[in-house]
């Protein structure tokens, strides 16, 4: 066997034992959650806020995080969107192949990095600095820029894809360069902008650092931005924290929801990207 066979071989091995041990760890968090989770789940559970006795095992249901998370994830993204989108389209077609654009790829990269206590931290202090409470909106705050790394780079990537010679051409038709990005560059990138959007919301709705300072947590569902709101990672955690296996098991059921709702998400971003995907030329 010569020695390009025998690397060839060497790889093959290594990538599918790479492979299946990513599977199998997959396998094993699913099956946890599943098969511990789903006992404790029911519709009670689902629809109802917790009651007094809800963390010593008493009823009452995780309403209140379920709803809170929502909230917090559709606000972060939507206000994380409408600062990244521009700067996005400002990157392709304004300093696409400038030194200031590769900067700020570099520093939207090393952010992407960054620990999301380190946002939490940032927008606790933030909050003080403007005299803010926990709240939701000071945790839309804080998740929106824990995900505007994610979402800038990921549509990014898209936009750079898209061919500089239908740029040309819309100049040539006599279209402004705004003209250009947001009817010819942005319509291109459609499916991109809904993939980098909900990959950036399914982040956000899941993690827990970011939020621990900043949206506080409580009982009652958010009826407005200035009250605090649960979120799903938080309920997990204070339920973890019990010494009551009932309630443990809840945080299993919570944390069913949370997988159930970022599944969704992720299958949502694959049909969304295939169907607009039919309508770019």
């Amino acid at each position: 066997m010569t020695r390009r066979k025998l690397l060839d071989r060497l790889l093959k091995v290594t990538s599918a034992a790479s492979m299946g041990v990513v599977v199998a760890a997959l396998a094993a968090i699913l099956w946890t959650i599943i098969s511990k989770g789903a006992k404790s789940l029911n519709w009670s559970l689902i629809t109802q806020v917790p009651k007094g006795d809800f963390y010593t095992g008493g009823g009452g249901g995780i309403a209140n995080a379920i709803l809170g998370s929502i909230y917090l994830g559709i606000g972060a993204t939507l206000l994380a969107l409408a600062i990244g989108l521009p700067t996005v389209l400002y990157l392709r077609t304004y300093a696409d192949r400038s030194r200031f654009a590769s900067v700020v790829r570099g520093l939207l990269d090393v952010l992407w990095g960054v620990p999301s206590i380190v946002f939490g931290a940032f927008g606790f202090t933030l909050m003080i600095y403007l005299g803010m409470r926990a709240s939701l909106l000071a945790g839309i705050i804080t998740v929106a820029m824990f995900e505007l790394p994610i979402m800038i780079r990921a549509m990014d990537l898209v936009m750079r894809m898209v061919p500089h010679e239908l740029d040309e051409v819309s100049y040539g038709l006599g279209a402004t360069r705004c003209e250009t990005a947001i009817k010819v560059i942005a319509r291109q990138a459609i499916p991109g902008i809904v993939t980098g959007a909900l990959l950036a919301f399914g982040r956000g709705i899941g993690d827990a650092a970011s939020v621990l300072f900043t949206a506080g947590f409580t009982d009652r569902i958010p009826e407005s931005l200035t009250q605090p709101a649960a979120t799903l990672p938080l309920a997990i955690f204070f339920q973890m924290g019990t010494p009551f296996k009932e309630v443990q098991d809840r945080a299993y059921g919570a944390a069913l929801v949370l997988v159930m709702i970022v599944l969704v998400t992720s299958v949502a971003s694959r049909v969304l990207s295939a169907r607009l995907g039919r309508y770019v030329v």
